[in-house]
């Protein structure tokens, strides 16, 4: 597998390296609210006869086991 960055990744570095740390910071928090809302959509259809308790239980606890324990 070839691991050298892709011309998209590299275009997006240099985007990223044109912001703001307070632009970069809007970005990542972005990105976070994002990757929880796909998390809890994908729950949604794959369990859909769970009540909404339900779901954010089972979202608390797979967004537990990402948790890096080395922090």
């Amino acid at each position: 597998m070839d691991d050298s960055p892709r011309a998209d990744e590299i275009a997006y570095l240099q985007a990223l390296k044109r912001l703001t740390p307070e632009q970069r910071l809007e970005r990542a928090l972005e990105l976070n609210e994002l990757a929880r809302d796909l998390l809890i959509h994908a729950l949604r259809r794959r369990f859909p006869e769970k009540s909404p308790e339900e779901l954010q239980a089972l979202f608390l606890e797979r967004l537990d086991l990402c948790h890096n324990s080395n922090y």
